[in-house]
Formats: structure tokens, C-alpha cells, sequence
């Protein structure tokens, strides 16, 4: 077996002209600001991905998109993170499509058949706020919701044809009379969207993560769905696109860290039994993903399982890519700005909520048979 022959074979089954366009990039094209990779993910089919075929996409499975994704990380790692949010995204409206009898089925078309791309600004883990609270806010007006806040990071900021996001509506538009959150469809052609430099680092500047603001953006009452938001816990849709983040995140930094794996493989750095050192938690990494992966193409998966794994993924990317960057050696170091920047990548996974430290306690919780919450 050839490393990453698999995750290449389904990419080129899949995407055909990504994979032939992303092997001819050099590494430092794909992952400039606003350089080329983007583009030749719209271009090559990529945003009809995981929509299924029935609304016109190409239908991969889960499994399929966590091979894609590591092959896609290894050569552009940018690229991987960017296509995350968008895929998620997709997973999430696919899901709303399938509980709801709203207008989320032409998204999902239109998606697939004009390589649209979406940005996601759902809810995620801010410092002093809780992992399900939205930094938007929506209010309602004749015909829909006006909505206002900012997102960011938010991937695909400048690229995005429309943006997913959830916000915070007042308590008394949920019939339990407890906070409720909407889900929205909204064009990132709204007048009122805003765009802002925000991400001011090198390291994966190709993923487009600025900030969107929107200012009293009018979204109608059939692209937006009410969830009920019990406490702590979250509605299914969220879990659903909760899984597929993680899922796909996890992919993608197992790819990078890949990269550099294949780098010191390819020019047999180091020993036999160290190069198999190096490969071996990442190879088992990717097993658990793709186990994960089948339960959700089967219909079911576990919230907590699937972040028990994100952290044992977490821990052998670190180990592997320190590892491999040791193999490596200082001259590559030296002489080429790959190695650094592979292994510098890998490590961002640590930033992606929720922390290990925010979930512990919940996961603890849930190892003693309790139902997991989120903080």
C-alpha cells in the first residue's frame, strides 16, 4: 500500500480536475491570500460534493469525504479547512431538507448546479461564551428577519455565494418560551453584508478566514428555520452539522500533518522503524475517522464518541508531525519554507472548539453514561 493511495484514488474519482490541478500548485500557491486554490475547487465541481445526487450533486458518503479531505490537505492545506466549512454547511442544510418541507432542496441545487460556494456562520466556541450561542442576532419583521453581528474567522469570506448561519432570536418567538435560534439562507450579495481583513497570520492565510458583518440583513421567512434550543443541549440539525464539522476538521488536519509524513517517506528520512513511527498513529487516526464516518453514512452518530476520537486525533497529529518534522531534518528547515509551515498547519486543529479543556468535564459525564452538553 502507498501512503495516502486511498484518499488520492477517491479524490481523483470524485474530483478529477481538483486533484489533477492541486498536483501541478506548488504549496506556496495554494495557501497565499486569495490565491488559486479556491477557485479551482468552485471550477472542478467541489461545492456539489456532498449534495446529494437527487438535487443534482455527486452524493459522497461520509467515508468518501473524510478521504477527500486528507488528500486535499496534503496538498492544500488552505484549501481543506475552507472546504470544511463549506461542506458542513451543505451537510446542514441537506439535513434541514430532510425535516422541513421549506426551499433548502433549490440551495442545495443551485449549490450543485452553479458551484456555488457557502460560508458557515454558525455558532462556535468564543472565549466567555457558550459553544451554542450565535454572535448574530435576529429579530422579526414583516416577511422574515432582519439580522445583525458579525462572524469571524469565517472561511470563504471573500469566495462565499451564500453565507449559513444560525442567531439568537427572542425567547417569545420559541414556544417553550426558552431561547430559540434560527437558521438562515442568506446571499452574500444581501445589501447590508460587509466584509473585513481580519486574519493577519501566514499560516493558512488561503482559507479566507476574515470577518463578515451584517447590518439589519433582510432574510425571508422561507429561507430561515426556527430550532427549539433546550438548555445546553442542541437540536438535531445542529448535532447532525456538529459531527460533520468534526468529522471533517479532523480529516483535514490529519492531512496536513500527512504532507509532511509523505515528505520525509518519499525521501526515506530517517529510519525504516522511524518512518513507520511516524505513519502508524496517523494511519490509525484515520481508521477511527472512517469508523465514525460509516455510523453517520448509516444514520446514526454519537456526538461524544466522535469528539473522544477528535482528541485522540488531535494527539497523534502533534506527535507524528513533531516527529516527522524531526525526520526532516534542519536542513529542510532551513532551505525550505514546507516543512515549517506543514507542521506550523497541523497544530491549529488545538484552536477549532470546543477545547479539550471546555469538553472534559461533559465528556466525562457522558463516559458515566450521562447525556454529553457542550460549555
Amino acid at each position: 500500500m502507498e501512503f495516502l493511495r486511498v484518499e488520492r484514488a477517491c479524490l481523483a474519482a470524485f474530483l478529477p480536475e481538483l486533484a489533477d490541478g492541486l498536483d501541478a500548485m506548488l504549496l506556496a500557491e495554494c495557501e497565499r491570500a486569495r490565491g488559486p486554490a479556491i477557485e479551482l475547487f468552485r471550477s472542478s465541481g467541489g461545492p456539489g460534493l456532498l449534495v446529494p445526487k437527487r438535487y443534482h450533486g455527486r452524493g459522497a458518503s461520509a467515508v468518501d469525504a473524510v478521504r477527500i479531505q486528507r488528500a486535499v490537505a496534503a496538498r492544500a492545506p488552505s484549501l481543506a479547512i475552507a472546504s470544511t466549512m463549506h461542506h458542513f454547511s451543505v451537510a446542514t442544510v441537506t439535513a434541514l431538507a430532510e425535516s422541513n418541507q421549506g426551499a433548502e432542496w433549490l440551495l442545495l441545487r443551485s449549490i450543485a448546479d452553479k458551484s456555488m460556494l457557502v460560508a458557515s456562520g454558525f455558532a462556535e466556541g468564543r472565549p466567555g461564551q457558550h459553544i451554542l450561542k450565535p454572535a448574530l442576532h435576529a429579530r422579526r419583521v414583516p416577511g422574515g428577519f432582519l439580522v445583525t453581528g458579525s462572524k469571524k474567522p469565517c472561511s470563504l469570506t471573500w469566495s462565499m455565494d451564500v453565507l449559513t448561519a444560525s442567531a439568537q432570536i427572542p425567547a417569545d418567538l420559541g414556544t417553550s418560551g426558552e431561547p430559540a435560534l434560527v437558521v438562515l439562507q442568506i446571499s452574500a450579495d444581501s445589501p447590508g453584508i460587509t466584509r473585513k481583513p481580519f486574519w493577519a497570520n501566514p499560516v493558512l492565510a488561503g482559507a479566507e478566514s476574515d470577518e463578515i458583518v451584517l447590518t439589519d440583513v433582510f432574510v425571508p421567512e422561507q429561507l430561515a428555520v426556527v430550532a427549539e434550543q433546550a438548555g445546553d443541549r442542541m437540536d438535531p440539525v445542529h448535532t447532525r452539522g456538529f459531527v460533520w464539522f468534526e468529522l471533517l476538521i479532523c480529516a483535514s488536519y490529519l492531512g496536513i500533518a500527512s504532507g509532511l509524513a509523505e515528505r520525509v517517506i518519499r525521501e526515506q528520512r530517517g529510519t525504516a522503524s522511524e518512518r513507520c513511527q511516524v505513519a502508524a498513529p496517523l494511519e490509525t487516526a484515520m481508521a477511527a475517522l472512517e469508523g465514525v464516518a460509516g455510523e453517520v453514512d448509516g444514520g446514526s452518530a454519537d456526538l461524544g464518541k466522535v469528539l473522544l476520537i477528535r482528541y485522540g486525533v488531535q494527539r497523534a497529529i502533534e506527535g507524528a508531525s513533531m516527529h516527522a518534522a524531526a525526520l526532516a531534518g534542519g536542513l529542510s528547515f532551513i532551505t525550505g519554507a514546507d516543512v515549517g509551515y506543514l507542521l506550523a498547519a497541523s497544530r491549529a486543529l488545538a484552536y477549532h472548539p470546543p477545547s479539550f479543556g471546555s469538553a472534559a468535564e461533559a465528556l466525562d459525564g457522558y463516559l458515566r453514561g450521562e447525556s454529553i452538553t457542550l460549555a
